[in-house]
């Protein structure tokens, strides 16, 4: 059976690239079309479009992300598979301009889960072992995914697996059997922390979508002075569909508060941060 690291950027599953080698290592990039967010690299951009075969403008994430996965490669030596589904762009006007949001998390599936999925069809023989990274302490959310498996070990999924009178073909099939080796080995935040000291791999301050909805306003906000650019975006994008990201409250307003005290990256942790839920 054939055995993928599901990568995401951040330290936890670097880890596990660098201490759990696999068959594959592979990473989904989330691509957005704002020129005002470009990856400021021309150079790193044009490797990232040899990677993933599309117009690479700019990731939603902090653009550290690209760095880390490249920094990867070398340190481990081994090449890490790029994929890419749609820009985040073209992904909500498909949804009719609805954004996505904690109710609606169609974001995960389309830009993170679907793009690994259907390169796993179209690329290994089915199914996988897929390494995931929860670590040591993340035992519920380990049991969560086992819970997805069926009677015969696997988790399923469908897949487009033809044509017919121009239309997908879809099938359901045997996907992949979720392995969590953070956990099996007890492998804690503070461990990985550790390891990364001194190590030539360069980490973005918050992994995921800079104005991820799952964040609470005073990380947004703190996003919003850190990536002022980036955060502009998912401003610009619920005043083009007239939605929200967070029920509650808007982007606009989150950007324009005023703080009584000044934020600092040491505030926040990743417990804050939200999560794709890979």
């Amino acid at each position: 059976m054939v055995t993928i690291n599901s990568l995401s950027g951040g330290k936890t599953s670097s880890y596990i690239a660098a201490k759990y080698p696999a068959d594959i290592d592979i990473f989904s990039l989330v691509r957005i079309e704002d020129e005002r967010c470009a990856f400021p690299d021309k150079k790193l951009r044009q490797m990232v479009e040899d990677r993933i075969q599309q117009p690479f403008i700019g990731t939603i994430e902090q653009d550290d992300i690209i760095h880390t996965i490249f920094d990867l490669e070398q340190y481990t030596g081994r090449e890490i598979t790029w994929v890419s589904g749609p820009t985040f762009d073209s992904l909500i006007e498909t949804k009719k301009m609805y954004l996505p949001s904690v109710v609606q998390r169609y974001c995960t599936q389309e830009l993170k889960v679907k793009p690994i999925k259907q390169w796993c069809y179209d690329n290994t023989e089915m199914p996988v072992e897929m390494r995931i990274g929860f670590r040591a302490n993340e035992t519920t959310r380990a049991n969560n995914m086992i819970e997805r498996h069926r009677d015969d070990g696997f988790e399923y999924e469908k897949f487009i697996v033809g044509k017919k009178n121009d239309r997908n073909v879809w099938a359901e099939l045997p996907y992949r059997i979720c392995k969590f080796p953070l956990i099996e080995d007890n492998i804690f935040k503070d461990n990985i922390e550790q390891y990364w000291i001194g190590k030539p791999v360069r980490f973005a301050y918050m992994n995921n979508c800079v104005g991820c909805f799952h964040r609470g306003e005073m990380l947004l906000k703190h996003m919003s002075i850190k990536e002022p650019t980036k955060f502009d975006w998912f401003v610009n994008k619920e005043k083009e569909t007239g939605k929200r990201f967070k029920k509650e409250t808007s982007y606009q307003r989150i950007k324009g508060y005023k703080m009584q005290f000044d934020l600092f990256d040491d505030d926040f942790n990743e417990c804050d941060s939200g999560y794709c839920g890979l």
